[in-house]
């Protein structure tokens, strides 16, 4: 399958630099079939950056960096207009969101209204500036990274920027053989500047294409509805995954099942996906962020016990009683 190969030759280039991560690199590539976006959540040092580095450099996509700062104003993201003596017009000079694939690096370090300059760019993949409308390059992902540990100089996503990405990461420490490998290949020089264009911008886009054909079974859907209504009613959770949440689960679970060489879906493919879908949309009651309960246990819960298939006598979408 052409989604698979171009998958595998993507991850296979990647993992030349992000060592032993290598599910985190899928659920990346993932949500970049489905033209999502990614919230990678994790301490400094962990190869967040690089990751995004590397699959722009996989996939030959222009790549910005934008690094927030308390002090950045939205101009600073989306670009601005300026008059121009020579010709007396007003000049837009793009800003760093118009890549096909940007870093948005700490973006908790900027301030709510420089945060809110991304939402119409990353749901609308539009940019409004001075009352002109700019379309965004395709395929645009936007890559976002913050420390959930540091809160001091921070701001938090607001949920309706959170809601925003499709799949929320976290890579975590290497293990120590991994931390060795990745001692010994950065003696001299990184491995990032040694990567070469492995996929071409149509392929790509073909990909994203082809995911969307992806045969997904009423029962599987129901199984999703059933899944996300669960995190609604949940009495830890305060407010549960929206309708965008679902859609992402079933998006996540066409591509996850297309990168195993597969053209239908299947409940593990949904399993998989779950807790980098959801988790990040789900709003703990303050009881249960006392006791420390999280989101991704949240998750995990539910999978275990809301049934793949419905109850018995219960008429699913597209599925006639027996």
């Amino acid at each position: 399958m052409p989604i698979q190969e171009v998958g595998e030759k993507v991850i296979a280039n990647v993992e030349r630099v992000i060592v032993g991560k290598h599910e985190e690199v899928r659920l990346a590539l993932v949500a970049l079939l489905c033209q999502g976006h990614l919230l990678i959540e994790d301490v400094p040092g962990t190869g967040k950056t690089v990751l995004a580095k590397a699959i722009a450099r996989s996939l030959g996509c222009s790549f910005r960096r934008i690094q927030f700062t308390p002090d950045m104003l939205p101009s600073d993201v989306t670009g601005l207009s300026i008059f121009n003596q020579k010709t007396q017009e007003f000049e837009f000079r793009p800003g760093p969101i118009m890549a096909q694939i940007v870093l948005a690096d700490e973006i908790n370090r900027a301030t709510p209204k420089t945060q809110s300059a991304l939402l119409e760019c990353m749901e609308e993949r539009q940019a409004t500036i001075d009352g002109t409308t700019y379309l965004m390059p395709s395929p645009f992902l936007v890559i976002a990274t913050q420390n959930p540990i540091e809160y001091e100089g921070t701001f938090a996503l607001p949920e309706a920027q959170l809601d925003r990405f499709m799949l929320r990461l976290r890579l975590g420490y290497p293990a120590p053989l991994e931390e060795i490998v990745i001692l010994d290949e950065q003696k001299r020089v990184h491995p990032l500047g040694e990567l070469a264009e492995v996929a071409s911008l149509a392929e790509l886009q073909s990909a994203q294409v082809a995911v969307r054909e992806i045969y997904v079974d009423s029962t599987i859907s129901d199984y999703i509805v059933r899944l996300v209504n669960a995190t609604r009613t949940h009495p830890d959770v305060y407010l549960g995954a929206s309708p965008r949440g679902s859609l992402a689960l079933y998006r996540a679970g066409q591509a996850y099942a297309a990168m195993h060489g597969r053209d239908y879906v299947i409940p593990d493919d949904i399993k998989a996906v779950a807790e980098p879908a959801l988790a990040h949309r789900l709003i703990m009651r303050t009881a249960a962020t006392i006791r420390d309960v999280e989101q991704g246990t949240i998750v995990r819960e539910l999978l275990e016990s809301v049934p793949i298939e419905a109850a018995t006598g219960q008429e699913r979408p597209g599925v006639r009683p027996a």
